[in-house]
């Protein structure tokens, strides 16, 4: 069964989107089945893979207001073992509309359940507020992973998500868990940075990824291109950077050295740069991987 982890931040512009699609596609090359969950109506979880938000007929949108089955609404990408299951700006509409709805806060968790067996990840990318979206990812959520950017703002806005953590935990999903705080945007030449890492680690310990994802000119390129950075520039520190935080996630739920094998060879060589990506929806009744 799946291991579902939401990526989430109140404060925007900590590259959560970037983490999400980053680290679904790292897993994907190390050979896990993994569906990445656009629940951002900005829908730049889709276009970071190059799909575009008119590929599907069928969004989350459709998913969590008219309980259409998620299967409907699922996209293959370039990278085989990676699934989309795309957002449009349809979805703003779902804060409002899901307001009176009956069971609002499981609608995700109840249409995942039918396909948690067909994956070993679902990794859901969150809108940066917390609203009906959010609420619903922490729900249906196994942990959360906290991307944060190293800076002052930052950490305050990190108390603000750890007291919601509590709260979904309380009210909603007493099993969720923290899969971790990365750190990130980070640069080693900002002594801000080195202070603000410091005092994260003191505070929160094994809670921190060891691995610390820099400021990188060819992961910020990547998105432009419709490419998660593993198909942008797989050697960019970026790209590196990403592959080691889905081995610390690898290594927790599978065998060390099987993890670290297939992302080793997924290294070795670069996956096609040029290959054209042609979204189709998955209309079967079980999902193709």
């Amino acid at each position: 069964m799946a291991r579902v982890i939401a990526v989430s931040n109140q404060k925007g512009g900590v590259g959560k989107t970037t983490t999400a699609v980053n680290i679904a596609a790292s897993l994907a090359a190390a050979e896990k089945k993994v569906l990445l969950i656009d629940m951002d109506p900005q829908a730049n979880a889709g276009s970071g893979l190059g799909i575009s938000a008119e590929s599907s007929q069928v969004t989350m949108y459709q998913v969590l207001v008219d309980e259409i089955p998620i299967k409907s609404a699922i996209l293959h990408s370039e990278l085989k073992c990676l699934n989309l299951a795309p957002s449009n700006q349809d979805l703003i509409g779902a804060e409002i509309e899901l307001v009176t709805a009956i069971g609002r806060e499981v609608r995700l968790k109840d249409s995942l359940e039918p396909i948690r067996d067909l994956y070993d990840y679902i990794i859901i990318d969150c809108p940066p507020a917390l609203g009906i979206l959010t609420v619903n990812a922490l729900t249906a959520a196994d942990s959360v992973l906290i991307p944060m950017q190293c800076e002052y703002y930052a950490m305050e806005g990190l108390s603000q998500l750890l007291k919601t953590i509590t709260l979904i935990k309380r009210r909603l999903n007493p099993t969720l868990e923290k899969e971790g705080i990365l750190l990130t945007m980070y640069d080693r030449r900002n002594n801000l940075c080195h202070q603000v890492e410091q005092d994260i680690r003191t505070h929160f310990g094994k809670e921190v990824f060891q691995t610390v994802i820099p400021r990188n000119v060819r992961l910020s390129e990547a998105p432009s291109h419709g490419k998660p950075v593993i198909l942008y520039d797989i050697n960019s520190a970026g790209s590196v950077s990403y592959m080691d935080v889905a081995r610390e996630i690898l290594k927790r739920y599978s065998k060390p050295k099987t993890a670290e094998k297939k992302l080793s060879n997924s290294s070795q060589s670069s996956p096609s740069l040029n290959t054209t990506i042609k979204p189709t929806p998955i209309h079967t009744d079980g999902v193709q991987i």
